[in-house]
């Protein structure tokens, strides 16, 4: 498992019941998680002195009771990126902060083409793919890394708060370029257009809808979706990544569709790995899905 290390401005403090507590900067918040079957620390009193605690209907989704008054946004930090938090629908903050473990690795693929491209004398410019990119975050590393990003998302607002998070983080905005887009229908123009990229990040959802109703399941449609990703890769390209939270998917499924597409076309090699993060008050780690990575 890798498991998430680094944070200042985030810690996830205890699980339990259901439940994970989490300080995001100077404000604690508890939410729902599937994952956690297990008692929670009976010594960690900060429990019962969250900000704001997420409770689920039994009719779908949930509301947020704010039990102290906190901002409508702040922000946080990671090692020159900054981050708009907010309490959001369906129990979500704009940010996945194990994701870490995934943008440390973005990070270095790049830094390690663009050093041998200019070991070689050639255009060091590493032009990467982000679809169903959030709010940034792996988007914001990469330009950080020197590599110019298409961040696709299906959500404008999210779309907006990305570019509202390269704006906090001063990155240079021509660096991306945004696009609100179904991912399926995006990418086959891309095909059309005869764009290539030399990496591509992808964190789909489970399940989903584009712009005008288009039906994305993770199960239907993944294969599909990263077969058509190499025909967008470049002649040499660095590396695919694909994330993913659906319970129903093992790590060695999104491993073996890597294998089987980029693998077979390109060799280089595939590996796959859950990802986890630590709680502070003791030595449990929360897994937060997984992920599909190949390189050159």
């Amino acid at each position: 498992m890798l498991v998430a290390e680094g944070w200042q401005d985030y810690e996830l403090i205890d699980t339990g019941f259901g439940e994970k507590l989490e300080r995001w900067g100077e404000y604690i918040l508890r939410r729902p998680d599937p994952q956690v079957l297990w008692p929670n620390d009976s010594k960690e009193k900060r429990w019962s002195g969250a900000d704001a605690v997420y409770h689920r209907s039994d009719k779908g989704g949930g509301y947020w009771e704010y039990i102290r008054e906190i901002p409508d946004k702040w922000v946080i930090g990671y090692e020159g990126l900054r981050f708009q938090i907010q309490p959001m629908q369906f129990k979500h903050t704009g940010l996945f902060p194990e994701q870490i473990v995934n943008w440390k690795w973005i990070k270095a693929k790049i830094e390690e083409e663009r050093t041998r491209r200019q070991s070689c004398g050639i255009d060091d410019t590493i032009n990467v793919l982000n679809l169903f990119a959030y709010t940034g975050a792996a988007t914001m590393t990469a330009v950080l890394a020197g590599a110019r990003v298409c961040h696709v998302d299906a959500s404008r607002g999210m779309v907006q708060r990305a570019k509202e998070n390269v704006a906090l983080s001063g990155l240079p905005y021509e660096l991306t370029r945004y696009i609100v887009d179904d991912v399926f229908k995006f990418v086959r123009r891309e095909i059309k257009r005869n764009r290539k990229y030399d990496g591509i990040i992808m964190d789909p959802p489970t399940y989903g809808r584009g712009p005008d109703g288009e039906l994305w399941k993770i199960e239907y449609h993944l294969f599909d979706l990263v077969e058509q990703c190499v025909a967008l890769l470049s002649l040499r390209p660095s590396f695919i990544i694909v994330n993913s939270y659906a319970s129903a998917l093992s790590p060695a499924t999104v491993g073996n569709l890597l294998s089987l597409s980029v693998e077979r076309k390109y060799g280089g090699r595939t590996s796959y790995h859950e990802i986890g993060i630590r709680s502070s008050s003791r030595s449990v780690v929360l897994p937060c899905g997984f992920c599909g990575r190949w390189e050159a």
